[in-house]
Formats: C-alpha cells, sequence, structure tokens
C-alpha cells in the first residue's frame, strides 16, 4: 500500500487556511450576537475589494506572481529543496530551492554562495529541469 504523506511546508499552508476559516465564522458568529448587520460588512468589504482590485489592475504583474505562487503550490512538481535549472537564454541558474513565497522563489545558488529571488511567473512559464540528487 502507497503511503501518501504531505510535505511539511505544506501542513504549514493548509493549517493557516483553517485557521483563516475558523477566524472569519467566529467573526461573523460574534457579529451575529452584537446584532450588527452583516449587510453593512458587507458593503464597507465589497468597497476595500474594489479599491485592492484598482490596484491590482494597475500592478498587473503583482496579480499574476500571487496567481503563479498558487499554480505553483499546487500543481507544479518543484518542491522546497529540490535543485532546478532554469532553461532559459537569459536565466542560466542551477540552484535549490529554499522558499516559494506569494511573489517570489528564493533560489540558492552554490556557485558564488548567493541566494537570489526569481519572480514565480519566470518559474512558470519557463523551462524547469528537476535535478535527481
Amino acid at each position: 500500500m502507497i503511503k501518501h504523506e504531505i510535505e511539511p511546508h505544506r501542513v504549514k499552508v493548509i493549517l493557516n487556511l483553517f485557521n483563516l476559516f475558523y477566524f472569519l465564522v467566529t467573526f461573523f458568529f460574534i457579529l451575529g450576537i452584537f446584532g450588527i448587520d452583516v449587510k453593512q460588512i458587507g458593503v464597507f468589504a465589497s468597497s476595500i475589494l474594489a479599491v485592492l482590485g484598482v490596484g491590482f489592475f494597475a500592478q498587473w504583474s503583482m496579480l499574476s506572481n500571487i496567481t503563479a505562487s498558487v499554480i505553483l503550490f499546487f500543481f507544479h512538481p518543484m518542491r522546497i529543496g529540490h535543485t532546478i535549472k532554469i532553461i532559459d537564454k537569459e536565466y542560466d541558474l542551477t540552484g535549490e530551492v529554499k522558499n516559494i513565497t506569494a511573489f517570489y522563489v528564493q533560489l540558492y545558488i552554490k556557485e558564488g554562495d548567493r541566494e537570489i529571488r526569481i519572480p514565480n511567473t519566470v518559474i512558470l512559464y519557463k523551462g524547469i529541469e528537476l535535478i535527481k540528487k
């Protein structure tokens, strides 16, 4: 029987999502107890989201990096600790993935003992070679 394991860094993200869900349910429950109308909160939240939407549209690359980070998290075979090579003329880089954030992938490159951050969209759109250890 094959045992499926969830990697520790993914467990942390999943627990954070559960905590967020728990916080939201508790928040709306407390609003109900104090008699605050949820429609008023909805109008306020939609106004804030509209302003954020305009800001994200102005900074399209930010939105695409966040979307790319979600795709990398769920569907890409690259994980923290893997050694990858970016196959491209502009980016001839080989390094170990140290962190994947909402905007960047942090690579540790042994040659020169340096760490660099590459935007998630570059990782998503360029060819990636996973190097076996």
